[in-house]
């Protein structure tokens, strides 16, 4: 006989978890729609890599951001400009120009370092795991791409850097490494890239690419490729002046990468603004934005590209400097001392600034109001100027460099020819704006130019003081990084053996 009191008993339990049931149920459902409509700040939210690749590009020059403002190689180039004497500021006794630099808080010179580790960041670190898991190699390998430039900047400015503890949240000191692990790294990663952009199965999509790479190649594969040959051509060309850079084969894979990276102009790689009312949307050089009212160019630039300095090329003037430089009211060509200013200097010799302005003053012909007065800024100080990043000019003097360390004249003259031709077809082609009539570059002015023997010598007179001066004028501005990078491997005051001229 069936005890009745526990067939009921038995149904109420069954009543009983069938409710807890339903309300656990009920409860999840409540809870996933809580989840849903406020997610947790803190936790990795997949994004479109195509949203995240043009800020990282951005990262390159100069960008903004909620938690820190304009970094990239561009904000230190504008102190590291002065130790080069590429240009200086109209106050004497200025901090970088003595080649010191300001302690305490201030953050100057530490730009690059914020692009590496908080602009750029975890932003690749995502667009090449996210990019991986979408089959969208294309953006992994821009991803690699970009963290292999990253780990060259920032052991060129810095030396040691955090690379085996990098982006590691739980930690708050870190352990740096030395150069010659991070330019291995920086190889490395290279390569990784190289094998990324080579592959074309997935989900690799030029057009798709371009939505995230519309200001820097345009979705581009090749250009990438290029790129990042010419981030392994200037690993090992940092190195020219060690012993291993011959003993090891190191100049050899300097010319094999430079020759695989930009050959012509039409292979430059630049960093391209829209321009508009919005500070971000403009060069960092121009006048909207303002920054170098009080910069002129150096004294030693200026020389140098008159034909007034005895270190190189006296008595030719440089075609090139209308535009790069800017003249007086005399119409030649003075510069500041970095480390005095304009001290010494006649009023009708002060040099107009990058914007035009004959004046000391700072006063910008485009205040932030998108009306200009009179803008005749050339060169990389307008508003929209495309910002080199990589030349083929540059690849070509890391050619010639390292063919002359070599004893290869023949090779390091004809890729020293190339290097001075193609910097002047691309300011005549990418730069004409606002220059003054009859100082145009043409072809029979760029042919006499390079038929002087001072500037192109026969094969068996060139010399390191040729090369490294006219790459010096090539990546005038735009290659300051790569210009303190060369001089120091020269200790700034080191003399070639061949001319006993710096």
């Amino acid at each position: 006989m069936v005890n009745k009191k526990f067939g009921m008993q038995h149904k109420f339990l069954k009543s009983f978890i069938f409710i807890g049931l339903i309300g656990i149920v009920g409860l999840y459902s409540c809870k996933k729609k809580i989840d849903d409509a406020y997610l947790n700040p803190n936790a990795a939210t997949v994004q479109p890599v195509e949203s995240l690749l043009p800020g990282v590009i951005g990262g390159f020059t100069w960008f903004s951001a909620s938690a820190g403002t304009t970094y990239g190689v561009v904000v230190d180039g504008t102190f590291v400009g002065r130790y080069i004497q590429y240009y200086g500021i109209n106050t004497s006794a200025d901090t970088w120009g003595q080649m010191s630099m300001l302690g305490g808080v201030v953050d100057n010179g530490g730009s690059v370092w914020a692009t590496v580790y908080f602009g750029q960041g975890n932003n690749v670190n995502r667009i090449i795991q996210w990019g991986a898991e979408q089959e969208k190699w294309d953006y992994v390998g821009a991803g690699l791409a970009i963290r292999a430039w990253g780990w060259l900047e920032l052991t060129q400015e810095y030396n040691w850097g955090i690379l085996r503890e990098a982006w590691q949240p739980n930690k708050t000191s870190f352990h740096y490494e030395d150069q010659p692990e991070i330019l291995d790294s920086c190889r490395a990663v290279c390569h990784r890239a190289i094998s990324f952009l080579n592959r074309t199965d997935g989900n690799v999509s030029q057009a798709n690419l371009a939505k995230g790479d519309a200001y820097f190649n345009n979705g581009d594969v090749n250009k990438w490729k290029k790129f990042v040959y010419g981030i392994l051509a200037r690993s090992y060309a940092l190195l020219s002046y060690k012993n291993i850079f011959l003993s090891e084969h190191l100049a050899d894979s300097a010319i094999k990468y430079a020759s695989l990276s930009c050959a012509t102009n039409a292979d430059n790689i630049t960093v391209k603004v829209a321009g508009g009312l919005q500070t971000g949307q403009n060069n960092y050089w121009g006048p909207y934005r303002g920054n170098f009212g009080a910069y002129r160019q150096g004294d030693f630039v200026a020389r140098l590209m008159s034909g007034d300095d005895t270190t190189a090329f006296a008595g030719v003037s440089d075609p090139r400097r209308w535009y790069m430089l800017s003249e007086n009211i005399n119409g030649t060509f003075k510069g500041f001392k970095p480390w005095l200013g304009s001290s010494g200097l006649a009023t009708n010799d002060y040099p107009k600034n990058f914007w035009r302005n004959p004046s000391p003053t700072s006063t910008s012909p485009c205040p932030q109001t998108g009306v200009c007065t009179i803008d005749s800024s050339r060169y990389l100080y307008q508003n929209t100027s495309p910002w080199p990043m990589m030349t083929a000019s540059e690849m070509q003097f890391i050619i010639a460099e390292a063919a002359l360390r070599k004893g290869d004249k023949p090779a390091a003259l004809t890729a020293y020819t190339n290097a001075i031709s193609l910097n002047f077809d691309m300011l005549a082609n990418d730069y004409p704006q606002n220059i003054p009539a009859g100082r145009q570059i043409t072809g029979p002015i760029k042919a006499a130019y390079l038929a002087n023997a001072a500037i192109v010598p026969s094969s068996a007179g060139l010399t390191l003081t040729h090369i490294m001066n006219q790459k010096y004028i090539a990546l005038y501005i735009w290659g300051s990084l790569e210009t303190w990078a060369d001089m120091r491997k020269f200790h700034y005051v080191d003399t070639d053996p061949a001319t006993n001229k710096k």
